[in-house]
């Protein structure tokens, strides 16, 4: 990549400012450990969000709430973020954000617990955006419940899905990165989706649910 290029993709990461209360959140995240999404993928999940008027959100992976408080202001004002997180400090730190941010209480819902134990209660075609952004292990399971969960036309979004720029290099062949790069065909692939590939922050994929017999070719 030129000089050019690295100065054209700083400028895309920070084009969008990030709001204080975000970026106390994001200062919050780094310091549990959990590392927040970048802002340049934050802004594209709210784009997301507004898109298709998200009023239905899951998220699976809390942290302290940065991409949380990106989906909450892309959604409209009665939408309602459910976010899944396996860690209660976690989560407590994550309601702390919203509060600080004035999200109102009624707007988000922290559950604390596994996902995979969670998900499975969650109503099919029902949302209308699925983020993840938690164990990359959990990513082929949870990907499989937000497409049950996801209305046709829904957006699911996964964020790292270029991992620290080694799902490009072929000679990366450690587990997480195989399996995301696995995951990545496989979705690119599935019939079901409309996907794309954003290279923002560390890679953030977007795919929008087909509607029953939707694909046109």
């Amino acid at each position: 990549m030129t000089a050019a290029q690295l100065n054209s993709h700083a400028y895309a990461e920070q084009f969008v400012p990030e709001e204080e209360a975000f970026e106390s959140a994001r200062r919050t995240g780094t310091e549990l450990g959990a590392v927040p999404i970048g802002t340049g993928g934050g802004a594209a999940l709210r784009l997301l969000a507004a898109a298709v008027g998200a009023r239905h959100v899951i998220e699976v992976g809390t942290g302290a709430g940065t991409s949380g408080l990106w989906l909450l202001d892309g959604m409209p004002e009665d939408g309602v973020l459910t976010s899944i997180e396996l860690e209660p400090e976690h989560a407590q730190r994550a309601k702390r954000s919203f509060a600080a941010a004035g999200v109102a209480a009624q707007r988000t819902r922290v559950i604390t617990g596994r996902a995979l134990d969670v998900l499975p209660r969650m109503n099919d075609a029902s949302y209308d955006l699925v983020h993840i952004d938690a164990d990359k292990e959990g990513y082929p399971a949870y990907v499989e419940h937000a497409i049950r969960l996801l209305r046709p036309g829904g957006v699911l979004a996964m964020d790292n899905m270029l991992w620290h720029d080694r799902v490009a290099d072929p000679a990366a062949r450690d587990a997480t990165t195989v399996l995301l790069r696995d995951l990545g065909k496989q979705l690119r692939d599935d019939e079901r989706l409309v996907p794309s590939l954003l290279p923002v922050g560390d890679g953030l994929f977007a795919a929008v649910k087909r509607h029953p017999g939707g694909r046109g070719r």
